[in-house]
């Protein structure tokens, strides 16, 4: 046994040791917790040592943000060229033959692949 270990002999020194160690059980749990939780603060997901980490990806999207709200601005520009109100004839046109695949005579066409 564990107890064995420590020099303790029968059932009745078993109990004397254990009473000498019941009040430090709940400072041994309590330092326990204080380590667990510690230890998380510091190298969990969101632990002080993943700040550059998170600083990154944030960088990052933050970027792509950017770039999507551009896209997005493009596409309501040209969205709105296609309204009854301000129809472009141009952009009509630019539409119809990509729909519909046709292309003038004097048009180079330059195919890419999606």
């Amino acid at each position: 046994m564990i107890l064995q270990g420590l020099g303790v002999r029968n059932l009745s020194d078993s109990r004397l040791v254990l009473g000498r160690l019941r009040p430090f059980l709940p400072t041994a749990a309590l330092a326990f917790l204080i380590v667990y939780f510690g230890f998380h603060a510091l190298t969990g997901d969101r632990g002080i040592l993943t700040t550059g980490e998170r600083d990154a990806t944030l960088a990052a999207k933050t970027e792509e943000l950017t770039q999507v709200r551009t896209e997005r601005q493009e596409l309501e520009s040209r969205a709105r060229l296609l309204r009854d109100e301000s129809l472009s004839k141009d952009l009509l046109e630019e539409r119809a033959r990509s729909l519909l695949g046709f292309a003038d005579p004097r048009d180079y066409v330059i195919r890419l692949k999606p």
